[in-house]
This record gives C-alpha cells, structure tokens and sequence, in this order.
C-alpha cells in the first residue's frame, strides 16, 4: 500500500459478508456481491439493517452459510 498509515487488511479477518440482495425486489438478477465485509457479525448486521432494512442478508465466508437473524 502507497500510505504507510494505513494498515493492510487481513481478508481471513474479515468473515461476514452483507449483500443487499436488490434481487429481491426486482431491481437486479442474481448473483450479487457482497457490498461489505466485517470481522464482527453484530456490525454486520447493523450495517445491512441501516442500509436495506427489508432485503439484506449476511454470509459467513468461511462456512458459505446464512448468518440468521
């Protein structure tokens, strides 16, 4: 990385993955990619609910499965 102040990220870190799954209200087809990434489930589920309340979903991506709700 060019800024030596910003650290470089561990992907292995980082295992929840929030889609907005705009699929699910036909503006889109699937699939989609994941928007964000977090190492903290709670702070992804906060994020999917503040940025699309009705249609997000969470992926744990060292399982491949749903976080539920």
């Amino acid at each position: 990385m060019a800024d030596r102040r910003l650290a470089v990220p561990e992907i292995e870190c980082y295992r929840f993955a929030v889609f907005c799954c705009s699929f699910k209200v036909d503006l889109s087809s699937p699939p989609d990619h994941a928007l964000a990434l977090f190492a903290d489930s709670a702070m992804a589920r906060r994020y999917g609910a503040w940025m699309w309340p009705g249609t997000y979903e969470i992926v744990d991506v060292v399982t491949g499965k749903p976080v539920c709700e």
